[in-house]
């Protein structure tokens, strides 16, 4: 009995010596972060993060082989837990969303009718699919059944993935199942750093919208009374909703389809109601804003551009303080737009939405008076936009301008919203037929005007001022004279007491743009007047800052920046809006300032600012067709409320109103979501399809050919 139990010991012991040397040479110091991190994650080992789980998770997060937000289910609260913990940048820990490029999905031609199985993985293999568009959905829902999460589901109505933001944790696992590459995984960074490309499957009115805006995919959340998702994909790309859905002139409708049938989409009424609908409500939608950079950003100029431009530098995770020479921010619109198309109120909606993501005014501060951008270069601002406006009206160097009564339209329309006496006539005459002059006019009715005359040099075909607004101000007494040029202004002891104006013709310039304008002999009048307004443009009031900084100008009188970046000839200074482009128009203006904000994004956190591929500058070919096949014609019920001319006089009160909830919604669904390929076609015969084929370097549309279609 003695000897196994001595046998048994020895071997014990010999092992014991095995292991012992063994444990010195196989020692695994363990990283004691791989325990805390592991402890940090919700230890659901799903593997939605592409790691075997948690552990294995945390072992590449502190190997740094994967980013701090890699957990889909912990989202950025864990992101930022895990960040703080290993002393880790969490600036890009925002959540990234699934969603899809396609517009057009089952609407797009057949090639043949499949009747395979339902998976489009499957299907694809069967002649590179059903379908002849190269960037259209399937629509089999292979993506809705790889979702762990339930956070698809396939839409009846277009036959696309349609995402629940509330239940998407950026898994990526619909992306890895689509077999056709048109799911993604977008951040909000994203969103606002990407500009419309030429590869990109586009709607018309999207194209020509300045803005950008995704004009179908917030009228078909207004379709489906989703008002505040339909908000939130306005606001990815402009932040004054409220005040473009009362002043925009919708160029977004002259592209839209549904113009070759019937009437154009009332899309600024929808923007409008769908706004409204915030600022009823008194509670803002929720506006993601990314973890802060440690940068900071000075935005010189508080109106559409600046304020464009500081709400998207600060939803990117920057500090930005705006500087405004005027008592209150807005810019133009709140001292160049009368009260009865934007009222100060509603403006301010729009501009306390962008301050309340945690941006600094300072107003009555002077660029080049009160500060330099030398000065806000030296204390501790990163960059700095220059949005200056064009606040100069310009005057016609005609013999009288220097008598009492003569001022220019900016001039006449700012008294409105200060403290300085407002200018008030018997007789006005109002130079110009831009918008300006049209407001100028109508305006000096509503003070007591007893005539109002404006008076243009060239044809009426060539007034910039929007159709309704020239038509409005007919209707409410503005007398119009066209082919009529200023001579010289004439008056008795400095006053102003008429105008000697002639009528002109015009002839074609043999290189194009304006006519020249040919005096008629002895055509010669006077139009008596006490009041002249000249509206006939506007100027940045540059003088101050290039004696202050040495920036430079165009010959325009403009400031000099580079068009692809919007950068001046002083590193770091960024200029865009009225002030770079000259007097435009209040989207373009908010465009400027979100171009702007890319450039000084990326040139604060990587010192360089990378070209837009593929960028779309001009409408695509595949957006103009001719005709539009099965399509009803529905003409557009969305007629505003408009109060009565009589109403209108001697007050300042808002002549159009909101549309309904029903118009609305009604109105949303005559939207034909038309991408770049397709539009609602309605199950057509295989002949009567067009085909959809596209190119980066030429896209283009063809009609499609039976015998195409049979084989």
């Amino acid at each position: 009995m003695t000897a196994p139990i001595l046998l048994l010991t020895g071997i014990a012991f010999i092992a014991a010596i095995i292991l012992g040397i063994a444990s010195r040479l196989f020692f695994v110091d363990e990283d004691p972060r791989i325990e805390a991190v592991a402890n940090l994650l919700p230890g659901a080992n799903c593997g939605g993060c592409g790691q075997a789980g948690c552990n294995s998770a945390a072992e590449a997060i502190v190997a740094r082989k994967v980013e701090v937000n890699v957990c889909v289910v912990g989202g950025t609260e864990t992101a930022e837990e895990i960040g703080e913990y290993l002393g880790y940048d969490v600036a890009g820990a925002e959540p990234m969303l699934a969603c899809s490029s396609c517009e057009g999905g089952y609407r797009a031609a057949r090639k043949y009718h499949y009747s395979g199985l339902q998976d489009c993985r499957a299907a694809l293999q069967l002649y590179h699919g059903f379908i002849r568009c190269e960037n259209g959905c399937l629509g089999l829902g292979s993506c809705e059944r790889a979702c762990r999460f339930s956070a698809i589901r396939m839409d009846p109505e277009s036959g696309l993935p349609i995402f629940d933001p509330e239940r998407c944790v950026g898994c990526g696992s619909c992306i890895e199942t689509c077999p056709k590459g048109i799911i993604s995984l977008v951040g909000e960074k994203t969103k606002i750093l990407h500009w419309n490309q030429y590869t990109q499957c586009l709607s018309p009115c999207r194209q020509r919208c300045p803005a950008q805006i995704d004009i179908p995919k917030y009228l078909a959340h207004a379709r489906r009374g989703e008002y505040g998702a339909a908000l939130s994909a306005i606001k990815d790309k402009n932040p004054l909703p409220v005040s473009t859905g009362r002043v925009c002139p919708e160029l977004c409708a002259t592209q839209c389809r549904r113009t070759i049938n019937d009437d154009p989409l009332a899309i600024n009424s929808i923007k409008r109601f769908v706004s409204d609908w915030e600022r009823s409500s008194g509670k803002r939608i929720p506006v993601p804003v990314a973890a802060d950079t440690g940068h900071k950003i000075a935005v010189v100029g508080g109106g559409p551009s600046g304020l464009s431009a500081a709400y998207y530098l600060r939803r990117l995770g920057h500090q930005v303080e705006i500087f405004e020479m005027m008592p209150k921010l807005g810019g133009m619109p709140r001292y160049g737009i009368p009260e009865y198309r934007l009222s100060e109120e509603q403006l301010q909606w729009d501009i306390d939405g962008v301050l309340e993501l945690g941006i600094t005014a300072h107003t009555n501060v002077t660029l080049g008076k009160d500060f330099t951008i030398q000065f806000l270069l030296k204390n501790g601002f990163d960059a700095v936009y220059l949005a200056i406006g064009a606040w100069h009206g310009r005057l016609l160097p005609l013999e009288g301008k220097e008598l009492t009564g003569i001022y220019s339209g900016i001039d006449y329309l700012r008294r409105f919203h200060t403290d300085e006496e407002t200018i008030t006539g018997q007789n006005f005459v109002i130079i110009g037929a831009g918008n300006v002059a049209m407001d100028c006019a109508r305006s000096a009715l509503r003070t007591g005007a007893s005539s109002v005359h404006l008076i243009f040099r060239f044809s009426r075909d060539l007034m910039e001022a929007n159709a309704h607004e020239i038509a409005d101000a007919e209707k409410e007494g503005v007398v119009m004279s066209c082919l009529v040029s200023p001579v010289r202004f004439i008056g008795e002891g400095g006053r102003l007491t008429g105008i000697e104006v002639q009528k002109v013709t015009l002839q074609e310039r043999a290189g194009g743009g304006l006519p020249d304008v040919i005096p008629v002999e002895g055509s010669n009048e006077v139009l008596p007047c006490d009041v002249l307004i000249q509206a006939v443009g506007q100027a940045a009031d540059l003088n101050d800052i290039i004696e202050a900084d040495g920036l430079a100008k165009t010959r325009y009188n403009t400031i000099d920046a580079d068009e692809e970046t919007l950068q001046t000839s002083l590193p770091g200074v960024f200029a865009g809006g009225d002030c770079y482009s000259g007097p435009r128009l209040l989207v373009e203006a908010i465009a400027a300032g979100r171009y702007a904000a890319r450039s000084i994004h990326y040139y604060v956190t990587t010192g360089e600012i990378p070209a837009i591929e593929y960028r779309q500058r001009e409408m695509m070919a595949p957006a103009m067709i001719d005709s539009l096949v099965n399509v009803v014609p529905q003409p557009t019920n969305a007629i505003k409320p408009i109060i009565p001319l009589e109403e209108r006089m001697a007050t300042f009160r808002e002549v159009e109103g909101t549309i309904s909830e029903r118009q609305c919604q009604l109105e949303a669904t005559r939207c034909l979501n038309c991408g770049i390929y397709c539009y609602d076609q309605d199950d057509l015969p295989l002949d009567q399809l067009r085909i959809a084929k596209s190119c980066p370097n030429e896209p283009h549309i063809v009609e499609k050919e039976k015998n195409a279609l049979a084989a």
